[in-house]
């Protein structure tokens, strides 16, 4: 992962300070791009250890084009907590009374989360995120695209136009009040030579949270995608727009920049399935995968 690395130490290095939406303060680039060969290994992260679980239940979600974190937390997975408990936080006036990551603000986590999992009206009004990737990907405007580009893969693969869009101009507004618009916001396939690669584009990148997540994230989509169109994988490319490190994650850049890294792991996927949305969590195991400890940081909001 030595260019996941090289973006992180030319941010800290090259990066500029700038102000955002959190109000948590950044250093920040304008323009990067990492290319990983998939028939290399699979880009997981090593310095730290990233939780694969979270990433697998997460693309699943959107592939089914579900945009309600219940089916998240009921597989344990909080990735997406923070926006909607905030945003109920706000319309009950109770903001004031739990300050963010405060003792309180967590043990009042708690309870949102099992209401989410108990009550489903709760969690049909507090629940959903609006719509995010899951929609956009599978009904943006009427349109499955996620469905669309496995055809015209198959049927098309020297076409220009195999891309999935996220970013809905129209629904923006409507993504802000309980979740963040696409951040990894529109992606584009390439087929050559039997092998498919994927092009991300993300307009705004958390480094050292977020970006190991979407890695992974998209090269399991490109390893999905080959396997169900009958091509062998080829490379993910991540091209970014506002790439950042936040201000307060620069002691955790320095601990994850002094560690060595370990070989890339493999991913395994269940070889039976044929069709992108049959795949279920068990189809996928992680294989030799050695990496250092988690360290954990605060989400920006």
């Amino acid at each position: 992962m030595k260019q996941y690395l090289d973006l992180i130490k030319h941010i800290r290095d090259h990066g500029v300070k700038k102000e955002d939406r959190t109000a948590t303060g950044t250093q920040s680039i304008f323009g990067h791009q990492m290319r990983f060969d998939l028939s290399q290994g699979f880009p997981l992260v090593t310095t730290k250890k990233v939780h694969l679980k979270s990433i697998l239940h997460e693309l699943l979600w959107f592939i089914r084009g579900d945009t309600n974190i219940r089916y998240l937390v009921e597989n344990g997975v909080g990735i997406w907590n923070d926006w909607p408990y905030q945003s109920w936080l706000r319309e009950t006036d109770q903001e004031a009374d739990f300050p963010m990551y405060s003792p309180e603000w967590k043990a009042k986590m708690k309870e949102f989360i099992q209401r989410i999992k108990d009550d489903d009206e709760f969690a049909q009004q507090y629940g959903d995120l609006g719509p995010v990737y899951g929609h956009q990907w599978r009904n943006f405007e009427g349109v499955d695209q996620l469905a669309q580009v496995v055809e015209d893969i198959k049927s098309n693969p020297d076409s220009r136009r195999l891309i999935v869009s996220a970013w809905n101009p129209k629904d923006i507004p409507v993504m802000v009040k309980s979740g963040l618009p696409p951040c990894h916001s529109l992606f584009q396939f390439y087929v050559t030579e039997g092998r498919l690669s994927c092009q991300l584009y993300q307009r705004s990148a958390d480094v050292f949270l977020g970006v190991p997540f979407n890695i992974a994230s998209y090269a399991i989509l490109t390893l999905m995608i080959a396997q169900v169109t009958g091509l062998e994988p080829g490379d993910f490319v991540h091209t970014f727009g506002d790439a950042h490190l936040y201000s307060n994650h620069m002691d955790q850049v320095e601990e994850l920049l002094s560690r060595e890294t370990y070989p890339l792991p493999t991913l395994a996927i269940n070889p039976a399935v044929d069709n992108l949305f049959d795949f279920v969590f068990e189809d996928f195991e992680l294989l030799d995968y050695q990496s250092h400890g988690p360290i954990s940081a605060p989400v920006a909001v």
